[in-house]
C-alpha cells in the first residue's frame, strides 16, 4: 500500500487519479486549491500549488499522519493558449506560474524526504503539447515541454536514490479543464473546447492508463492512441508532421 498525494484532485484527471489509487487500496491525500470536490475522499487538504506555505503545510500533514510519502502526483494545471501576437504577456506569466512552477514547487518540497528514505515516485502531468507543438498554443506548449524536460532532469538526479520520475503526455480527453481557460485569443479557445468536448476518452480512462504505465516503469507515459500517433509522426516523418501543423495554423488564421 502506497501513500499518495494528488494535486488538482477536486475534479477532472486529478479526481480520477485519486479514485484510481484509492480503489487499489492506497492511502490518498486529495488536494486542491478549493475544498469543493474533496469530500468524497478519506483525506482532503486545501493546496494552492503556487503557494510555498501551502506546500509546507502539505508536507507537515504527510509527516504527521503518514511519516512520509511514496507517490507525488503533480497534476493540477490550467488551460491556456493563443497565437503569438494575440496572447498577452500576463497570460504567459499566469500559465507558467501554475503549470510549470507548481510542479517544481511540489517536487522540491518532497525530494528531501524521498532522498532520505531512498524511494519514491514523482508523476508530473504534462500533455501531448509537451512533445508535439500545434499552432496557437505557444504558451501552453512551452510550459508543458518544460515539464517534460524538468521531469527527465529530476529522473537523472534522483535515480541513485531509488526515486522514479515519470511524465504524462495525453492528448485531448473529456474533462472540465476548459472551465478555467484564460486568454484573449477566442478562436483558439473555441477550437480547444471542441477538441476536449469531442474527445473519445474520459479522465478515468486516462488515469487507468497512467497507472498501467507506472507499473511498467515507463518514464514518458503517452496514455492514448491519438497521442501516440502524433508523437510517432513527428519522430518518423518530420516533413509530414510539419505539413499537418502548418495546415492547422492556416485554418486558425482564416478567421482574421
Amino acid at each position: 500500500m502506497s501513500r499518495v498525494l494528488v494535486t488538482g484532485a477536486a475534479s477532472g484527471l486529478g479526481a480520477a487519479l485519486a479514485r484510481a489509487y484509492a480503489g487499489r487500496g492506497d492511502d490518498v491525500l486529495a488536494t486542491d486549491r478549493v475544498n469543493d470536490g474533496l469530500a468524497g475522499f478519506e483525506h482532503g487538504l486545501r493546496l494552492d500549488i503556487t503557494s510555498d506555505d501551502d506546500w509546507s503545510a502539505a508536507r507537515d500533514w504527510v509527516e504527521e499522519h503518514w511519516g512520509g510519502l511514496d507517490v507525488l502526483v503533480n497534476n493540477a494545471g490550467v488551460a491556456g493558449g493563443g497565437r503569438i501576437d494575440v496572447a498577452a504577456m500576463e497570460e504567459w506569466s499566469w500559465i507558467t506560474e501554475i503549470n510549470l512552477f507548481g510542479a517544481v514547487r511540489g517536487t522540491r518540497t518532497f525530494v528531501p524526504g524521498f532522498k532520505a528514505q531512498r524511494s519514491g515516485t514523482i508523476v508530473n502531468v504534462a500533455s501531448l503539447a509537451g512533445l508535439v507543438h500545434p499552432a496557437g498554443m505557444a504558451s501552453y506548449n512551452a510550459v508543458k515541454a518544460a515539464v517534460v524536460a524538468f521531469t527527465e532532469t529530476a529522473g537523472h538526479e534522483l535515480a541513485e536514490y531509488g526515486v522514479h520520475c515519470a511524465v504524462v503526455c495525453p492528448s485531448y480527453f473529456r474533462t472540465n479543464l476548459m472551465d478555467g481557460l484564460r486568454g484573449a485569443d477566442e478562436r483558439v479557445g473555441a477550437v480547444m473546447g471542441q477538441l476536449v468536448a469531442n474527445a473519445p476518452h474520459s479522465a478515468d480512462d486516462i488515469a487507468a492508463e497512467i497507472l498501467a504505465g507506472l507499473e511498467r516503469g515507463e518514464e514518458v507515459i503517452i496514455p492514448d492512441e491519438a497521442a501516440r500517433r502524433a508523437w510517432s509522426l513527428k519522430q518518423n516523418d518530420r516533413g509530414a508532421y510539419d505539413a499537418v501543423m502548418r495546415q492547422q495554423a492556416a485554418k486558425l488564421n482564416q478567421v482574421d
